[in-house]
């Protein structure tokens, strides 16, 4: 999205984003239907806490949050700077903990747009092999888990993979209208392979994964943790990724005792 576009056009798109009609909006947010149709059509400007009010029941994600604020001419809201800035050390010091804690299985921290922020030592079962060029920053985990020359010449399920991620991918990008996440769906895309069908049964919950590693396959299952209540945009955008062994053998292989 633009911040130059006026904020009730942006409002109005948040809106149809998620299927609501102006009275289904104004019911859960307890306003008039006529009050949020001038808030669209330009009639009215909304305040600062209206506008707040109105993105909170849309769900409008924090970052998004800011530029509808902008675009109404308010200050944004919500702060945003990065993990290494002073003021977010004791969460940074908390992530580095949850990673160290899943050891010696695979963990890392990725933003909205899957970069990866933190990672675990663990995490070079994934990362091992791989096209140098894809390790250059910032590293991308959805590019380095789909592209050929990233793991997915080892995993052992790619198209249950990619049936599962692709979806996810396009829902995010339907959620959020992340024009970069748009970008990078389309790239995935394009880099070919069929997608396994069984992957889209609403039966399945966590996402296998089946990956060779020096002449073994190991299988993991994965959980992804958010931040509960943030206010603070690149807070809110963290997903932790933590992969637990599927089986016996592959607990025992990271935990060295191969027998």
């Amino acid at each position: 999205m633009r911040e130059d576009r006026p904020v009730g056009e942006l409002l109005r798109e948040w809106r149809r984003r998620r299927e609501l009609s102006q009275l289904d909006l104004a019911i859960q947010a307890e306003v008039s239907a006529r009050h949020v149709s001038f808030v669209e059509t330009g009639r009215t400007i909304p305040s600062r806490s209206m506008l707040i009010h109105l993105a909170e029941h849309l769900g409008v994600p924090l970052r998004e949050r800011n530029r509808l604020l902008v675009a109404a001419g308010h200050a944004p809201f919500y702060r945003e700077r990065p993990l290494d800035d002073p003021d977010l050390a004791e969460a940074r010091k908390a992530l580095e903990q949850v990673l160290r804690g899943h050891e010696p299985f695979p963990a890392l921290a990725v933003d909205n747009r899957w970069n990866l922020l933190l990672a675990n030592s663990a995490i070079e079962v994934f990362l091992d092999g791989v096209d140098p060029a894809l390790l250059e920053p910032p590293v991308n985990m959805m590019r380095l888990g789909l592209h050929p020359g990233g793991f997915a010449r080892r995993l052992r399920n790619l198209a249950q993979v990619r049936g599962f991620l692709l979806p996810r991918l396009a829902r995010q990008v339907a959620r959020t209208g992340d024009a970069e996440l748009s970008a990078l769906l389309e790239e995935v895309r394009g880099y070919g392979g069929a997608a396994s069908p069984e992957a889209s049964e609403p039966v399945d919950i966590v996402l296998p994964i089946r990956i060779g590693h020096r002449g073994r396959e190991l299988r993991f299952f994965n959980t992804i943790t958010t931040f509960g209540a943030a206010f603070d945009v690149t807070l809110e955008e963290i997903a932790v990724e933590a992969y637990f062994p599927a089986d016996a053998e592959t607990a025992r292989h990271l935990r060295g005792d191969v027998r």
